[in-house]
């Protein structure tokens, strides 16, 4: 998809379909509407008038522009945004999808949209585009018939203000990182056969080959040489290998030797979760292709961080492997030694992802990460306490917590933070080792914490529990069922305002 950005007039721009954002009880007898209303020939006051549309959001009316008009757009797209005081940049990301997916289905191919809003007009750019580019996305890539072929092939994005320069360079980054959430959501929706742990390093490989970033895949020999048999344990049951991804983005003319803080980001790789010899049941199994979407949000992430160029290091760690039952696999009872030392007793086989991610933070420390944010689809009681709204955040350093939900509350990514007293830690002691690898029914979110914690330690530390958000099993206006991409945009955005802090 083409995209530009560019401020002032939009009756010249010869496209086929206009989208408008319009407020909750908005008038069109007076400002930027009556200008609309008498440029289309009074199709905005006839709609509002019938209240066709009230502004309330997600609403739609969609008009051919018939008979001689002040645009020399054909269609006239009018989008309810909601509030006027409640039309952040997330909602103008909403907004974008939802007149990409109406527009694409009356197959538009070239669409004009003034979002409007009060953010710096950078942000509105750069956060419209990201909108289309994630609206049109579908989850059908298999799908021989009924498929969605129509495309978006070239979008303007009309905001009021702002230099040609700073509106290109915005919509350039939006391009990137709505691409990149994309790239995190096609992979999220691999299935468990053709996304298997060598398949991700290769993908890794390409990523890094196509935009400059380090790589280095330890195979199963060199994990054991580090002592890593927390992650080790999980693949045993699985005749494909596990493998770490480390993917580093080193800014031109850092120096290794500089010191100074390094942020790593280490995200659960299971790319298919069968529950091991604890095994699932058979119901809704077919979902747990999306396992490995905290690894494939690292891999999105540091896709577009090497794109946008920020001035510090980011460090990416991958921990890969398939969760499946044989002969081989570990079993209730079985106790593991991690990269640490630690000793696991093995309570469930179904709670692998903290088991990889164990020996994933660990090596992250040893790669000199001073901070480690980790994500992952980590317990399904995660779901039970947010729902599919927010993901929970738990960690050690409240400034770095802060930081995670502040940049999801900029781009439209939900986090809530749950508490990690000591007396959770409780839980997860073992009789037979140093600790066991669940915690009972109580709190499962919260000991699942506890027990990456027991190797964060040293660090500053933020855990992501991203289960009950990776996955959307409904469609919404602004975007399609399936992977969503969460918290590719929160990555990205702590590292950009890192930037916009050292400034």
């Amino acid at each position: 998809m083409q995209v530009e950005a560019r401020s002032g007039a939009y009756r010249e721009l010869d496209v086929e379909a206009l989208a408008v954002a319009v407020f909750k009880d908005e008038n069109a007898d007076e400002g930027f509407l009556k200008e609309l209303d008498t440029l289309s020939g009074g199709t905005v006051k006839a709609v509002l008038e019938s209240e066709e549309l009230k502004g309330k959001e997600g609403e739609i009316v969609y008009q051919h522009l018939l008979g001689a008009t002040g645009l020399k757009a054909r269609r006239l797209l009018l989008v309810g945004v909601g509030e006027a005081a409640e039309y952040d940049p997330a909602r103008v990301a909403q907004m974008a999808g939802t007149a990409a997916r109406v527009l694409r289905s009356k197959n538009v191919k070239i669409f004009a949209l003034l979002p409007r809003g009060k953010a710096e007009p950078g942000v509105i750019a750069s956060t419209a585009v990201q909108g289309v580019i994630l609206g049109v996305f579908e989850p059908d890539k298999y799908r021989t018939i009924e498929k969605e072929k129509r495309a978006i092939e070239r979008l303007v994005v009309v905001v009021d203000e702002g230099g040609d320069e700073i509106l290109s360079r915005a919509a350039e980054q939006g391009r990137i990182i709505g691409e990149s959430v994309n790239f995190t959501r096609d992979m999220a929706n691999e299935p468990g056969a053709s996304m298997t742990p060598t398949i991700m390093a290769e993908r890794a490989r390409e990523i890094a080959n196509q935009f400059g970033l380090s790589i280095d895949v330890l195979d199963e020999a060199r994990m054991e040489q580090e002592g890593m048999g927390s992650l080790l344990s999980v693949a045993r049951g699985s005749d494909e290998p596990a493998k770490l991804i480390i993917l580093k983005y080193i800014p031109s003319g850092h120096s290794e030797e500089s010191g100074g803080d390094l942020l790593s980001f280490v995200g659960k790789g299971i790319t298919f979760d069968s529950g091991g010899i604890s095994l699932k049941p058979g119901e809704n199994m077919e979902l747990m292709k999306y396992d490995m979407s905290g690894g494939a949000a690292v891999m999105g992430a540091m896709r577009a961080i090497a794109q946008l160029k920020p001035p510090q290091p980011v460090l990416g760690v991958i921990p890969c492997a398939e969760n499946l039952p044989s002969g081989k696999a570990t079993k209730p009872g079985d106790v593991v030694r991690a990269m640490t030392g630690k000793t696991i007793e093995i309570i469930n086989t179904d709670a692998e992802g903290r088991l990889i991610l164990a020996d994933a933070i660990a090596y992250a420390k040893k790669l000199g990460a001073t901070k480690i944010v980790d994500m992952a689809t980590l317990t399904g009681a995660v779901s039970i306490a947010l729902g599919d709204v927010n993901a929970a955040v738990l960690g050690t350093d409240q400034a770095l917590i802060d930081e995670v939900i502040g940049a999801g509350r900029e781009v439209g990514e939900k986090f809530w933070q749950l508490p990690l007293d000591k007396e959770y830690s409780k839980q997860i002691k073992s009789d037979i080792a140093d600790i066991k690898n669940v915690g009972g029914r109580k709190a499962g979110t919260i000991t699942a914490a506890a027990f990456l914690k027991e190797f964060a330690e040293g660090v500053s530390w933020a855990h992501l529990d991203i289960a009950g958000t990776a996955w959307g099993d409904e469609a919404k206006p602004y975007r399609a069922k399936g992977p969503t991409g969460m918290p590719v945009r929160t990555l990205i955005n702590i590292v950009r305002r890192a930037q916009r802090d050292s400034k």
